[in-house]
């Protein structure tokens, strides 16, 4: 997702409503999944980034954007890096966001909860991309999903080294780069 400068504004609150995905045809994740697993429901686009609209706070309660997150890595490093992503939009105007779990191994071989299965990844990515001047910034975080200690500059690579043997993260971060290199008028969303 795009986070814009504008989108900072805060138009509604945390809604907490937490719900199954519907649009998902294989079955989500169910908030039940969850309940007394000893990991949070760990948002990838997180909540606080949606405040700009009652919609997109709904939406960032799906199923299909939460993952199994310990709750020292949730409420910890993760959260700086969600603070710290805020702050950098409101410096640049605007940040690319892609976020997810890192999933290298089959389904079988992770820790699951819950009666739908949902595994529990054991590393997370962060991918920023923004603009300033004629230059484009990309930064990359894997992360753990542990106590991770010390700073969110700790756990920075290369996008090129996040992108390694991941094909569908490297087209949609190429993806993004192309699409604003063709911008006539800077960066435009």
């Amino acid at each position: 997702y795009c986070l814009t400068s504008a989108e900072l504004t805060k138009n509604t609150t945390r809604s907490n409503n937490f719900h199954s995905d519907t649009k998902i045809s294989t079955d989500s994740a169910a908030p039940e999944d969850y309940t007394r697993s000893g990991f949070d429901r760990g948002h990838l686009a997180p909540a606080a980034d949606m405040a700009f609209s009652t919609a997109a706070m709904n939406d960032s309660f799906l199923m299909s954007n939460m993952s199994p997150q310990k709750p020292a890595f949730n409420r910890g490093i993760w959260k700086k890096l969600e603070e710290q992503v805020r702050k950098w939009v409101a410096d640049f105007g605007a940040v690319f966001v892609i976020s997810g779990p890192i999933l290298e191994k089959p389904a079988s071989e992770y820790a699951s909860i819950g009666k739908n299965a949902v595994c529990v990844p054991e590393y997370f990515y962060k991918v920023l991309l923004t603009k300033s001047g004629d230059s484009l910034i990309a930064v990359a975080f894997v992360f753990p999903n542990d106590n991770a200690k010390g700073s969110i500059w700790d756990y920075a690579v290369s996008v090129d080294e996040l992108e390694e043997g991941n094909r569908i993260l490297e087209i949609i971060v190429r993806s993004i780069i192309n699409w604003n290199q063709r911008q006539a008028e800077g960066f435009r969303l």
